[in-house]
C-alpha cells in the first residue's frame, strides 16, 4: 500500500492543505506543535473514520472557528488506485459526517460503515492493527526495553494482536459458566416435569372417561324417547290450533263484510249530496259572470276610448298603442332633465375651472416673489466658494513642499513604506530565527555541563573516562558567542530600519493630506458650477412663472362669461317640462280603465271554466255511486255465503284437543330439562377430565424436549470446555511462533544497522526476555547499552515488529507504509547515520514508501524529499511546503 495524497481544508491546524507523496523516504519536519503528526492523523482518519479518533470526537477535528471539514485521500494498493472523502458539518454543538465515499477501480461506495467496511477488507486489518503495524510512536518503543518481561510480553502480543486470543478465551469461558448456569436450571425444570407426569398418569384417567360416556350415552336415549312424545303432541296441538285459526279468520271476514257494507252505504249517501250541493255552485258562478258584464258595459259609456270591438284583443291592442305614446313621452322627458343636468354640471365645471387658474396666477406670483429673494442669498454663496477654493489651492502647494528633499516623488511613498515594512519583517525572522537558535545552544551548553559534572560525556551520555568528545562544548560556547554577535548586529539593522519607516510614513500621511485636499478642491470646483446654472435657472423660471400668471387670469375670465351663457340657456329648457307631464297623466287615467276591462274579461273567461269543471265533476260523481252499488250487491251475497259454513261442534272439539295438547308439552319440557341438566353435567365432567388427558400429553412433549434441550447444553458446555482450551493453546503456539520469527527479524534488522564487530546476536526467550551478546559472548541487557545505542535498539526492535506484522508468520501480508514519529529524540549525530542504515534496509526489504517524522536539521539531508510545516502564530494555522534535501543521495537505491 502507498499514499500517494491528501487534501485537507478546516481539519484542526490546518486550513487548506495538498500534500502529494512519493515513494522513498519523505521526512515531515518542523518544530514541535507544528503540525506534523496531524497529517498522520487525517491519513488514519480518512481511512477509518471515527475509529481512527482514539478518545476523541468528531467536534475536535472541525478547525476552531469554522462549520465544516474535508479530507480527500488518494492511496495505491495491489497495483490499483483509490480515492476517499470525506466531509464533516457541525449541526448544533455536534460534528456529523455528511459525506463519505470511496472510489475504486470497480465501483463507487457510500456511507461511513461502509466505506470503512470495505478498506479494512481491502487493507486486510482494522484501525488498531493499521496504526500498530504502521505507526511506530515516540516513547512507545522505550516503553519495550524498561518494561518487566511480563509487561513486555502484554504489550508484544498487543501489537502483534495476540490479546485478541486471550479476549476470545475469556469469552469461551464466560460462555461454559453461561451453559452451565442454563443447564442447571433446566435439570430441575426436566425434574419438575417428570413429578407432574407421574401425578397425572396415577390417576386413571381414561377409565373415568369410558364411565361418563356410557352414562352420557344412556341419558342421550330416554331425552331421545320423550323428544319423539313431544313431538307427537305438537302435531295434536298444530291441528286443533289449524281448526280455531280457520273459525276465527271466517269471522272476521264477515264482521269485516258488514264494515265495507255499511262504510259503502255512507259513500253512495255522501256523494249524492255533494251532487246537489255543486249545483247551487254553479248557478251562483254564472250570476257572478252576469253582473261583471253590466260593470263593463259602464266603463266603455264613460270613457272616450274609440274601441270597435270591446273583446279581450282589442283592449290589449289599445294598451299597447298608449303605454307606446307614453314611452315616447318618458325619453322626451329625460331628455330634457339630462340637457339641463349637463349644462348644471357644465356651468359648475367652468366656474371651478375659473376659481383654479385665479388660485393658479396668485401661486405663481407668490413662487417668483420668493424666487428673487433666494438668488441674492445664491450671489453670496458663490463669492464664499470662489474664496474657499484659492485657500485650498494654497494648502496643497504647502503639502508639496515636504517632498522637495525626499527620495521619493508624490505617488511612491505608499510603495516605499511597503517595501521597508517588508524588509523589516524579513529581519525580525531572521532575529527570531538566531534568538531560537541562541536558547538551543544554550540548552545544550546547560544539559552538557550538568553532565560533564557528574562524570559523564556531554555528547552522548557515557562515561568521560576514554572519550573523544569531551571538547565538544568549547565548540558550542563559540558557537553560542557567534549567534549573539549575529543577532546584535541585525539588532542595530532593525532599529535604523525603524527610522527610515517613521519618516516613510510622514511622507505616506503627507500624500494622503494632498489627496484628499485634491478631492476636496475637485467638489468644490463642480459644486460652484452647479450653484452658478442654477441661479441661472431660477431667473428664468421668475419670468416663467410671471407670464403663465397673466394667461392663468385672462383664462379664467372667459370661462365665468361662458357659465353665464349657460344659466340664461336651461331657464328656457326648463318651460317644456309642464307640458309633457300633462300629456302623461291622460295617458295614464286611460290605461286604468283599459286594464279593469281586460280584469273582468278574464274574470268572466274564469268563471265560465269553473261552471264547465263543476259539471263534469256531477258527471263523475254518477257513475262513480252505480259502481258502488254493483259492490254493495256483491259483498252481501259473500256475507250469505260464509254465515251458511259456521260450524260450533267442530269449534269446541278443537279447544279440547289444544288445551290436552299443551298441558302434556309442559310436563315434557319439564322432564326433558332435568334430563339435559344430568347430560350437560356428565359432559362438562368428560371435558374436564379430557383436558387433564390433553395437559399429560402436552407434559410428555415438554418432557421430551426439556430431555433433548439438557442433551444439547451438555454438548455445547463440553464444546465451551474445548473452545476455551484451545483458544488458549492457539495462543501459547502462536506465541511460541512469534517469538521465533521476530528473533529472527530482530537479528536480520540489527545486524543491518551495526555492521562491526560490537554485537554477536539477540536472544529473545518465550518469556519476552530480551539479551544482548557482545562479540566475546558476554550477555548484556538492553538497560546497559549506550543512549544512543539504546535507542538505537529499540527502532530495531519496533522495525521487527513491523516486519512481522506487516508480513505475517507465513510472509505473504502486503507491507504498508511505515511511518516513524521523531525516531532521533535519544540520538546524538553519530548514531543518526546507523538511523539511516535502518531506514536504507527496511527499504530494501520491500517497504515502497517510508515516512519520518522530526524536527532535527540532521535527518533532513537523508530525505528523498522534504515537507515543511509551518505554523502562522497570528492565525494559528499550519501551512505546507515542498522542498528538496540538500543531501537525497544519502537514502537513494544502490
Amino acid at each position: 500500500m502507498r499514499v500517494d495524497r491528501v487534501r485537507l481544508r478546516n481539519f484542526k491546524c490546518y486550513g487548506d492543505a495538498d500534500l502529494s507523496l512519493d515513494r522513498g523516504v519523505t521526512v515531515v519536519h518542523g518544530v514541535n506543535g507544528s503540525g506534523k503528526s496531524t497529517l498522520l492523523e487525517a491519513v488514519f482518519f480518512a481511512l477509518y473514520g471515527s475509529k481512527a479518533l482514539d478518545d476523541r470526537t468528531l467536534d475536535d477535528v472541525i478547525t476552531t472557528g469554522e462549520e465544516d471539514a474535508e479530507i480527500e485521500l488518494w492511496f495505491a494498493h495491489d497495483g490499483r488506485s483509490y480515492r476517499v472523502e470525506r466531509e464533516l458539518k457541525l449541526r448544533g454543538d455536534r460534528a456529523v459526517t455528511t459525506k463519505c465515499v470511496l472510489e475504486t477501480p470497480d465501483e463507487t461506495i457510500e456511507g461511513a460503515r461502509d466505506v470503512r467496511r470495505e478498506v479494512r477488507t481491502l487493507l486486510r486489518m482494522d484501525a488498531d492493527a493499521f496504526v500498530n503495524c504502521a505507526y511506530v510512536r515516540q516513547g512507545e518503543v522505550n516503553k519495550l526495553i524498561h518494561a518487566s518481561p511480563s509487561d513486555r510480553q502484554d504489550m508484544i502480543d498487543d501489537l502483534l494482536q495476540l490479546g485478541a486470543l486471550e479476549d476470545y478465551r475469556e469469552r469461551a469461558s464466560d460462555a461454559r459458566l453461561g451453559v452451565k448456569s442454563v443447564l442447571d436450571g433446566r435439570r430441575e425444570v426436566l425434574e419438575n416435569l417428570r413429578t407432574q407426569v407421574e401425578n397425572k398418569e396415577s390417576q386413571d384417567l381414561h377409565e373415568q372417561l369410558n364411565d361418563l360416556e356410557s352414562r352420557r350415552r344412556e341419558l342421550s336415549a330416554e331425552i331421545d324417547r320423550f323428544e319423539d312424545q313431544r313431538e307427537q303432541a305438537r302435531e295434536t296441538l298444530e291441528a286443533a290450533e289449524d281448526v280455531l285459526d280457520r273459525h276465527e279468520e271466517t269471522r272476521t271476514e264477515i264482521e269485516t263484510l258488514e264494515s265495507e257494507i255499511e262504510e259503502l252505504r255512507e259513500k253512495i249517501a255522501e256523494t249524492e249530496r255533494e251532487r246537489e250541493d255543486t249545483k247551487d255552485e254553479i248557478r251562483s258562478l254564472e250570476e257572478r259572470r252576469t253582473k261583471l258584464a253590466a260593470e263593463r258595459d259602464e266603463l266603455l259609456e264613460g270613457a272616450d276610448l274609440d274601441l270597435v270591438d270591446p273583446d279581450r284583443d282589442a283592449i290589449d291592442d289599445r294598451i299597447e298603442t298608449l303605454e307606446a305614446r307614453d314611452e315616447e313621452l318618458r325619453d322626451d322627458l329625460e331628455d330634457v332633465r339630462v340637457a339641463i343636468t349637463e349644462k348644471n354640471g357644465e356651468i359648475d365645471r367652468l366656474r371651478e375651472e375659473a376659481a383654479d387658474l385665479e388660485s393658479d396666477a396668485a401661486e405663481a406670483r407668490t413662487e417668483a416673489a420668493d424666487l428673487e429673494s433666494q438668488l441674492s442669498a445664491d450671489e453670496e454663496a458663490i463669492d464664499e466658494r470662489e474664496t474657499k477654493l484659492d485657500d485650498l489651492e494654497s494648502e496643497i502647494e504647502t503639502a508639496r513642499a515636504s517632498f522637495d528633499d525626499a527620495s521619493v516623488e508624490v505617488g511612491d511613498a505608499a510603495d516605499h513604506l511597503a517595501d521597508l515594512e517588508a524588509e523589516r519583517e524579513a529581519l525580525t525572522d531572521e532575529i527570531g530565527d538566531v534568538t531560537a537558535d541562541i536558547r538551543t545552544a544554550e540548552n545544550a551548553i546547560e544539559d552538557g555541563e550538568t553532565l560533564l559534572e557528574e562524570g559523564k560525556c556531554p555528547e552522548c551520555g557515557q562515561p568521560v573516562e576514554d572519550s573523544p568528545h569531551v571538547d565538544v562544548l568549547d565548540e558550542k560556547r563559540e558557537q553560542l558567542a557567534e549567534l549573539e554577535d549575529r543577532r546584535d548586529e541585525l539588532q542595530r539593522e532593525r532599529e535604523e530600519l525603524d527610522e527610515r519607516i517613521e519618516r516613510a510614513e510622514a511622507l505616506r500621511e503627507a500624500e494622503r493630506r494632498i489627496d484628499r485636499l485634491a478631492d476636496n478642491r475637485d467638489n468644490l470646483e463642480q459644486l460652484l458650477a452647479e450653484k452658478r446654472e442654477t441661479v441661472a435657472e431660477r431667473r428664468e423660471q421668475c419670468e416663467r412663472l410671471r407670464e403663465s400668471a397673466a394667461e392663468d387670469e385672462r383664462d379664467a375670465e372667459a370661462k365665468r362669461n361662458e357659465a353665464d351663457a349657460l344659466e340664461e340657456s336651461v331657464a328656457e329648457t326648463r318651460t317644456g317640462l309642464g307640458e309633457i307631464n300633462t300629456e302623461r297623466g291622460e295617458i295614464r287615467g286611460d290605461l286604468e280603465t283599459l286594464e279593469r276591462l281586460a280584469e273582468i274579461a278574464d274574470e268572466r273567461a274564469d268563471l265560465a271554466g269553473e261552471a264547465e269543471t263543476l259539471r263534469e265533476r256531477r258527471a263523475d260523481w254518477e257513475t262513480m255511486n252505480d259502481e258502488r252499488r254493483e259492490q254493495l250487491s256483491a259483498k252481501r251475497d259473500r256475507k250469505r255465503e260464509l254465515e251458511s259454513e259456521f260450524d260450533e261442534d267442530r269449534v269446541e272439539a278443537a279447544r279440547d284437543d289444544k288445551q290436552n295438547a299443551e298441558s302434556y308439552i309442559e310436563k315434557v319440557d319439564e322432564k326433558l330439562s332435568a334430563l339435559e341438566e344430568r347430560r350437560d353435567e356428565v359432559q362438562g365432567r368428560i371435558g374436564r377430565v379430557e383436558e387433564k388427558l390433553e395437559d399429560l400429553e402436552r407434559l410428555r412433549d415438554r418432557l421430551e424436549a426439556a430431555e433433548r434441550r439438557c442433551e444439547k447444553l451438555e454438548s455445547l458446555y463440553e464444546e465451551a470446555e474445548t473452545l476455551q482450551a484451545t483458544y488458549g493453546d492457539l495462543r501459547a503456539e502462536l506465541r511460541q511462533r512469534n517469538v521465533e520469527t521476530l528473533e529472527r527479524l530482530l537479528n536480520e534488522t540489527f545486524d543491518l544497522v551495526y555492521q562491526n564487530d560490537s554485537y554477536a546476536g539477540i536472544d529473545l526467550d518465550g518469556d519476552y526476555r530480551l539479551t544482548v551478546y557482545q562479540k566475546d559472548g558476554e550477555p548484556l541487557d538492553p538497560e546497559q547499552l549506550s543512549g544512543g545505542e539504546r535507542a538505537l535498539f529499540n527502532l530495531s526492535l519496533r522495525c521487527a515488529i513491523y516486519r512481522l506484522l506487516a508480513e505475517g508468520v507465513e510472509g505473504t501480508a502486503p507491507m504498508p507504509p511505515l511511518i516513524l514519529d521523531e525516531p532521533t529524540v535519544f540520538l546524538d549525530s553519530g548514531h543518526v547515520t546507523r538511523l539511516v542504515s535502518l531506514v536504507e534496509s527496511m527499504r530494501g526489504l520491500g517497504v515502497e514508501q517510508i515516512v519520518v517524522v522530526s524536527h532535527d536539521e540532521e535527518l533532513v539531508g537523508a530525505a528523498d524529499s522534504i515537507v515543511r510545516v509551518e505554523k502562522d502564530a497570528t492565525s494559528n494555522r499550519s501551512r505546507l511546503e515542498r522542498g528538496e534535501p540538500p543531501e537525497a543521495a544519502l537514502l537513494a537505491p544502490e
